[in-house]
């Protein structure tokens, strides 16, 4: 799933190629994807486009007066071409392709938005007011705001008694902070995603705050410039612990090691960040000796 880092790239990577330009046509394939239907999509033909910013994990292109703001979900993703077919894109079968925009020009570019697999996610709005998006609208603060304080944070976990992996992916919490950068940030405070986030000290608060804005930042600076197709080889790459159950842990060495949840899964080191013990998961009923 993209998170904020590739969200963060793919705004800039949009921005430089969009803005200033006409959307020529918008062709819906994937009804499933639409989550509005007033002003219908067609609505964004013939709008100059204006900026492109990030709200969390969406993307929001400005065209006129509505915005098409995008949430990839866990599969979804949008494929930049510099000719796009002139034959209408036709739904069905195993077509991955969910919308396609074309811009206006001889060289008929634009961009694809796609999603793999039979669990669609994939979601498409066009709005007046990007706050009209549900999951816009109950965004946290932004961990890369300059106005996003340690104490901010500090206030966000006070009386939390959820596990400090949940907080860290609650969007209502943090906006854009997923599943795997969740796991690169407890790595890099070395916490454990079980420890409660009501009982963090001070000093640990601190630490994990530094350790969010510096992996966040970190991420967004190595996918800078390149190219959309570019971005899920540089975030794999770029992932210590997070999906590298099995190997080594890039620090000591330890085994890295997996739970397994209802839905999904998460990553840790049990040297850098549980004492050595092993975390109890769905599959077992307490924790391991």
């Amino acid at each position: 799933m993209p998170e904020l880092p590739e969200v963060e790239a793919l705004t800039a990577y949009l921005s430089e190629r969009l803005t200033g330009r006409v959307i020529a046509r918008v062709q819906p394939v994937a009804i499933s994807a639409l989550k509005t239907y007033d002003p219908p999509v067609t609505a964004l033909e013939g709008r100059t486009v204006g900026p492109v910013v990030r709200h969390g994990k969406f993307l929001d292109v400005a065209a006129g007066d509505l915005h098409l703001v995008v949430h990839l979900a866990r599969a979804g993703w949008l494929r930049w071409k510099e000719s796009l077919p002139a034959e209408p894109p036709r739904p069905g079968g195993r077509n991955p392709l969910a919308l396609r925009v074309r811009l206006d020009g001889p060289d008929g570019d634009g961009f694809d938005l796609t999603e793999a697999g039979t669990r669609k996610g994939l979601a498409v709005y066009v709005v007046r007011d990007p706050a009209e998006v549900p999951g816009v609208a109950r965004l946290g603060p932004d961990p890369l705001d300059p106005g996003f304080t340690p104490e901010r944070f500090a206030e966000l976990l006070h009386g939390e008694k959820r596990r400090i992996k949940g907080v860290l992916r609650d969007q209502g919490v943090l906006a854009g902070v997923g599943n795997a950068y969740s796991d690169e940030v407890l790595h890099a405070a070395r916490m454990s995603p079980y420890k409660l986030a009501s009982s963090l000290s001070e000093e640990e608060t601190a630490h994990l705050y530094e350790a969010l804005g510096s992996t966040l930042r970190d991420a967004v600076e190595r996918s800078r410039g390149l190219a959309a197709g570019e971005l899920k080889a540089e975030k794999k790459l770029g992932l210590r612990v997070h999906g590298r159950t099995g190997q080594p842990c890039p620090v000591c060495g330890d085994t890295v090691r997996e739970v397994s949840l209802a839905d999904s899964s998460f990553q840790y080191c049990p040297t850098c960040q549980t004492g050595g013990r092993l975390l109890a998961d769905r599959r077992l009923s307490r924790l391991l000796k």
